[in-house]
Order: C-alpha cells, then sequence, then structure tokens
C-alpha cells in the first residue's frame, strides 16, 4: 500500500474517477458474459429441441441485447482504463522531473543521465500499461474466474472438478518463471541505460564525431551496446515465453477432458446437449480468465524492475534535504570564507580533491583563481552556491554558514557563469531572462552591452527575438558565452562567479566584459576563474591552487616576486603572446 500510495499521490481526481468506473464498467460486462451461455443453453435444451420457434427468437434477440450490452461495457471500461493509465503516467513522470530537479549534483552524478532518461521514458510506459491492465483485467480476471467455476460447479461438478487438478499445476509453473525471470529483466533494463547514454552522449557530440571523422567507430559501438540489449532481451524472454505454450496446453487438455468425459455423460443421459455446450463456454472463460492472470503476472515481473528504478528516483533526498538547518537570513553582503575545507565526491578523506582550504575573499573584491587542469578550481567555487558540500570545514557567505541558508535565498544572490556555456530552445531575450523573469527590455540591452553581446545581437534580422535552436547550436562559442555572462549579470547578484567564461573571446573583448562588469556591478564579490593571467592580473588578488591546496594567495605583482608556479606560467604565456 505505501508503493501504491507513493506511485500514485498527487494524481488528480479525475483519472481516480476514471480509474474507479472502469472496473464498474467491467462487472457489467463480465455478468453478460457468463449469464449468455445460460441463455445459450435453453435455447438449445427448450427451444431448438422442442422446435418452438417463437421460444428461439425471443431468447436469441435476448441473447443479442445483452452481448450488445456487453460490447457497450467493455469498450466504455477500455476507454476509461486508457484515460486512468495515460493521467497516471502523466503524474508519475511529472513527480520524477521534478524529484530530478531537486536533485543536488551528487544526486545526479550517482545515476547518470542516461539512466533518469530511461526512467523518466522506459520504466514510466512499463508502469502505464501495468496500471491499464490492473484495473481492467485485475478485476475480470478474477471475476470470470469465481463466476464461471460457480456456474460451471451448478451445470455439473463432477466435470468442474477437472479445475482443481489443473490449477495447483499452472501456479507451480507461474512460480518458476517468477523467480527466474526477475534478475534478468532488471539487468535488462540497466542495458537500456547503457543504450540511452550512448545514443545521447553521440547526439550531443555529433559535430565533434564528424570534425573527427568517426561515425563508423561511434556505428560500431552503437551495435555492440545493441546487441548488448538484444542478448539481455532474449535471455529474459526466453523465460516468460513459456507461460503461453504452458496456458495453452492446459486450455486444450481441459477442453479434451470435458469433451470426453461430457460426451460420455450425455450418452448415459445424465446431461444434455445444451448443458455441455455452455459447460464448455464456461470452461474456457475460466481458463482464459486464468491466461490473463498469468499474464498479468509475467507483466508484473518485467515491471517489477521498473517500479523498483523508479522508486530508487523518488526515494533520493533531493534538495530539500540540505535545507534541513535553514533559516529566514537574508544574504546582505558577498563576503565569502573558506575554514579548513576539505571536499571528496567520493565522500573519502583519504580521497580528497581540496584538502584544508582556508581563503576570505571581502565583499565586492574581485578575486581571480588560476590553476593547472585538475586543481579543482571550479569544483571549489561550486561550494559557494551549495552545488556541493564540503566533506569537512564550513564554507560561510555574508558572514553566515551556507547550510544556515536557505538554497533559493543562497542561489538567488549568486550569479555562476559555468564552464560549458548552456543556452536553452527559444529567442535571445527568452535565454537572457532566465537571470531575471522581469527584466525590462532596458535592463537586457544594458546587461547585453556589458557583456560585449549586443552588437551581435542586433546583426541578427530579428534582434533579441531570434530563436536560437537547441542548445544555441547557430551561435560561436565566444557568442554563447557573453550571452551567458549577461543572463549571469541580469540577476545583479552579491557575488558573480565566472569560471573560465572568458576562453572563447579574444583578448580585447575580455578586458572590455571585465572593465564592463566593474561600472555595471561596483558592489558585487567577482570570482574570475581563468587560463589567461591577462583575464585575472588587474585583480585585487589572485589565488593559485595545486593538486587541491591553495598553493599561493597575492597579487599579480606579489605573485611574481615570490611564487615559481606563477612566474613560469606567466612567462610561458607571455613569450606566446
Amino acid at each position: 500500500m505505501r508503493l501504491i500510495k507513493k506511485l500514485t499521490s498527487g494524481m488528480e481526481r479525475r483519472y481516480w474517477a476514471y480509474t474507479a468506473i472502469s472496473p464498474l464498467f467491467m462487472v457489467f460486462e463480465v455478468l453478460m458474459e457468463n449469464t449468455i451461455p445460460l441463455v445459450m443453453a435453453k435455447i438449445v435444451d427448450v427451444g431448438i429441441y422442442n422446435k418452438d420457434t417463437a421460444f428461439v427468437t425471443k431468447f436469441g434477440l435476448l441473447m443479442i441485447s445483452m452481448a450488445c450490452f456487453s460490447l457497450f461495457c467493455g469498450a466504455m471500461c477500455g476507454r476509461s482504463a486508457s484515460v486512468a493509465a495515460f493521467g497516471f503516467s502523466k503524474n508519475l513522470r511529472k513527480k520524477l522531473f521534478r524529484r530530478v530537479q531537486s536533485f543536488s549534483f551528487s544526486s545526479i552524478d550517482k545515476f547518470g543521465t542516461g539512466s533518469l532518461v530511461t526512467r523518466l521514458t522506459t520504466d514510466v510506459t512499463n508502469l502505464q500499461n501495468m496500471y491499464q491492465n490492473v484495473i481492467r483485467s485485475m478485476i475480470r480476471a478474477p471475476l470470470m474466474l469465481l463466476s464461471g467455476t460457480v456456474m460451471a460447479c451448478l451445470i455439473n461438478i463432477r466435470l468442474a472438478s477437472i479445475f482443481f487438478i489443473v490449477i495447483p499445476f499452472l501456479s507451480l509453473v507461474l512460480t518458476v518463471i517468477a523467480l527466474k525471470a526477475y534478475p534478468r529483466f532488471k539487468k535488462m533494463f540497466e542495458k537500456y541505460d547503457k543504450l540511452n547514454m550512448t545514443v545521447q552522449e553521440n547526439l550531443i557530440a555529433i559535430r565533434v564525431v564528424k570534425a573527427f571523422v568517426r561515425g563508423e567507430f561511434e556505428n560500431e559501438k552503437f551495435d555492440s551496446v545493441a546487441e548488448d540489449l538484444r542478448k539481455n532481451q532474449l535471455s529474459a524472454e526466453k523465460i516468460v515465453i513459456l507461460n503461453l505454450p504452458v496456458m495453452q496446453l492446459m486450455i486444450y487438455a481441459c477442453i479434451v477432458s470435458v469433451l470426453w468425459l461430457g460426451g460420455n455423460m450425455i450418452l448415459r443421459g445424465s446431461m444434455k446437449v445444451g448443458q455441455l455446450i455452455s459447460f464448455i463456454t464456461y470452461i474456457t472463460q475460466i481458463l482464459m480468465s486464468l491466461m490473463m492472470l498469468s499474464r498479468l503476472f509475467v507483466m508484473f515481473i518485467m515491471t517489477r524492475a521498473s517500479i523498483s528504478r523508479i522508486s530508487e528516483v523518488l526515494d533520493e533526498d533531493g534538495e530539500e534535504i540540505l535545507d534541513s538547518r535553514r533559516e529566514k537570513i537574508q544574504l546582505e553582503s558577498g563576503e565569502i570564507e573558506f575554514n579548513h575545507v576539505y571536499f571528496s565526491y567520493t565522500n573519502d578523506k583519504q580521497n580528497c580533491v581540496l584538502s584544508d582550504i582556508n581563503l576570505k575573499i571581502p565583499s565586492g573584491a574581485t578575486v581571480g583563481i588560476l590553476g593547472g587542469t585538475g586543481s579543482s578550481k571550479t569544483t571549489l567555487v561550486s561550494m559557494i552556491p551549495r552545488l556541493y558540500d564540503s566533506l569537512e570545514g564550513s564554507v560561510k557567505v555574508g558572514g553566515h554558514d551556507v547550510l544556515d541558508y536557505e538554497l533559493e535565498t543562497l542561489r538567488k544572490s549568486i550569479g555562476v557563469v559555468l564552464q560549458k556555456n548552456v543556452l536553452f530552445s527559444g529567442t535571445i531575450g527568452e535565454n537572457l531572462r532566465w537571470g531575471n523573469m522581469n527584466a525590462t527590455d532596458e535592463e537586457v540591452i544594458a546587461a547585453s552591452k556589458a557583456a560585449c553581446a549586443h552588437d551581435f545581437i542586433k546583426s541578427f534580422p530579428n534582434g533579441y527575438e531570434t530563436n536560437l535552436g537547441q542548445g544555441g547550436v547557430n551561435l560561436s562559442g565566444g557568442q554563447k558565452q557573453r550571452l551567458c555572462i549577461a543572463r549571469a549579470i541580469l540577476k545583479n547578484p552579491k557575488i558573480l562567479i565566472l569560471d573560465d567564461s572568458t576562453s572563447a573571446v579574444d583578448t580585447a573583448t575580455d578586458l572590455r566584459i571585465r572593465s564592463a562588469l566593474k561600472n555595471l556591478l561596483p558592489k558585487a564579490t567577482k570570482i574570475i576563474i581563468a587560463q589567461r593571467i591577462a583575464s585575472v592580473q588587474e585583480a585585487d588578488f589572485i589565488v593559485l591552487l595545486d593538486d587541491g591546496k591553495i598553493n599561493a594567495v597575492g597579487t599579480h605583482d606579489e605573485l611574481l616576486l615570490t611564487n615559481e608556479i606563477y612566474k613560469e606560467v606567466y612567462d610561458s604565456q607571455m613569450s606566446k603572446s
């Protein structure tokens, strides 16, 4: 019950109404189906036997009317079940998507993008099909089984005893299939994750694939993943497909037994022909209901793996858990302080990527961060807006531990331009207003000018209404970077983090952007991660990271005099310029 509540909570009332109506229609359909054979037996044993045309006509019309009503109820049941199932899947996908939106970076890293896509698509579709079949077949099959058995026993209890031999055997077969199939289906869905990840990775990097002429390599890689999935699908399906032949064997064996025993009873005069015909109809209904239940059982085996995977996402702690210590405080200044901070992606202090970080940044200061590849520059600044939390030590912003802020309050006061420039489908104006949905046109233009983006935006025929392709595919790398900077400026943040965000623009444009930021956001604390010393040499001070530790802190001139690593980097860059 707890699992059902978890999967269906928040579903709209109208979908609950359709869920309730569908079984009601099914009850009437089954009642008609179980009454029709009795009418048919009457027609054969009374009307045809006595050559009473009026009786045959009267009960024939009754049987047709009952069949039409049964057809109507079945159609309405199918429609109601479909609407309810689609509503269930819509609600579940919405819950899953919102849960993923609340994930911290570590949770997203834990699942992986490909796996999350599979869970929101394939796994939810499996549950949708299961939901639809449950509210139809889980009512229909037991009703048919129960009513058919009762009617068959009323006609002839001796013949009905055949069922009681078959049912235990079928139960044993289904149990064996379930135990063998479940782990195979779980493994199969893991292969689906890998397939989705491969496709997603290839489509995102399609330009690189074509530039390096690696299409054939990618085709071979995809073929390998697809073949691996096929083998696992075959491994799982070859167990569950045994269900159908076993069921059909039981059905035919029962029918043959009934015809043999029932035929002998007719010859001895202890049973009528119409009774045997109606009994065969009932036994077919009973066995079909058993087959329906067995199909449901097999579907549940498949869906069980999907339920487990979806539950993992719903049970994962979202960022609201990170707000457990929150207080109603506002971020008043951009002062930042790291006190003996350690960080590890594996939560293992023996495997830290940042060690014993002590750093204080005054409000309004401009700070440059330099370091080689893998020195954890991005990880360091990611702890300021709590994209990651420190393993040990504390990070303070505005005089308060970041753990004391509500995440929304903290992040609204921090503007971040990531290493990877992310834009969304829509117009340029819509993308810029991600920083401030209420920004006026004048504010949008001012931010764009500060980021040196206004001129190239106006060069487009539709200006700020220019529609971007997915991820801004119709823009250059430098144009994307400038739009992302303008978007962050529009937030009017207390802290602005630029993570290598001018790497695709020339030095002159980089200088103009930094000058504009100083004038437009004079009170904001600005943290600039860069590879070029020219991008940070005018900063109030520069932090040099080396192997996850602070190697030195000082101004450009101080570091040139006192730090060999900084001087070496400076000399190498100056010699190239």
